[in-house]
């Protein structure tokens, strides 16, 4: 055999074996259906669809790293249906600003699915999520963030129902 055939064989060998973990793991999904008409996405003075874009970008990444936590081989697909952030742009000032009072809870609607390596479910549902304590626990670890109380809702639904022990 020669040297280039030879070469070309490992390059592909090696390639299988960098890739086959990938292909291997299972992937979490997120979807957001109809976000037009969710309760309260809204923006105050920014613009509607590119805060809209971030919430939903940033409440995916979030979720999909809590997703990381699941055993190996296991995947979440979740449908978001509505989401309600904490606070509430809609207090009659001038200037539209999000005011944050423990009248205004975050709150989301999904439906959700667990899944195994091989795509089998091992757990579905439909959640109607909310925290009206959120001004009450404290949330220090995303106190900078924008989406903490939301983050930190979510945090606790995936720990209650994915991490029992």
């Amino acid at each position: 055999m020669n040297m280039k055939k030879m070469s070309t064989i490992i390059v592909a060998m090696l390639s299988v074996f960098i890739l086959l973990p990938n292909a291997m793991a299972a992937s979490s999904e997120v979807t957001w259906t109809s976000p037009e008409k969710y309760r309260d996405i809204h923006p105050g003075e920014e613009n509607k669809k590119r805060f809209q874009e971030r919430v939903m970008k940033n409440l995916e990444e979030h979720i999909l790293k809590l997703a990381e936590k699941l055993p190996e081989g296991q995947s979440i697909k979740m449908n978001v249906t509505d989401v309600d952030l904490a606070g509430d742009v809609n207090h009659g000032s001038i200037h539209r600003v999000r005011v944050v009072k423990d009248l205004y809870f975050p709150r989301m609607k999904f439906e959700y699915e667990l899944v195994s390596s091989d795509g089998k479910t091992i757990d579905k549902g439909e959640v109607d999520l909310k925290d009206m304590n959120f001004l009450r626990t404290g949330h220090l670890k995303y106190r900078t963030d924008s989406l903490g109380h939301e983050k930190k809702m979510l945090d606790d639904w995936f720990k209650d129902t994915f991490m029992r022990s």
